[in-house]
């Protein structure tokens, strides 16, 4: 495969993903009250919705932007993870935690490749790159 559809194609797992978890941090915190009465009732500490709200929707921008795509993504993992062990396993996998454990990968995949196309972070470094090299040639 070249690099150029490698790279599209981690653009688009990077870009539908932080839709996919941007979406689902804005629906907590529009219902917050009921998330945090949630993760109490299913025995989880209610601090935890706070952290969880906000891996999702602040990782979920950042997927977006491409801005610090492997911690977000790591954040992500983290949050699919729980899911999964905490909620979804008792369901079985289909109707259960199958589409989680396809978030996870590409997570992973996020975490493993990084996203560089139409990404902040690439523009930042970039731009860093540019003006130590100016810096350098002083």
């Amino acid at each position: 495969m070249s690099k150029r559809y490698y790279e599209w194609s981690m653009l688009v797992l990077r870009v539908a993903l932080g839709i996919i978890f941007l979406a689902h941090g804005l629906q907590k915190i529009a219902g917050f009250e009921g998330i945090v009465k949630w993760f109490g009732s299913i025995g989880l500490p209610a601090a935890l919705a706070y952290v969880v709200t906000t891996i999702e929707t602040v990782g979920g921008v950042f997927l977006i932007l491409g801005l610090f795509t492997r911690t977000a993504a790591a954040g992500i993992m983290f949050v699919m993870l729980g899911a999964i062990f905490s909620v979804k396993m008792s369901k079985g996998f289909i109707g259960g935690y199958e589409f989680d454990i396809s978030l996870l990968a590409i997570a992973v995949a996020l975490i493993l490749s990084g996203s560089n196309t139409y990404s902040l972070g690439n523009l930042f470094s970039s731009f860093k790159a540019s003006s130590s090299v100016k810096k350098t040639a002083r």
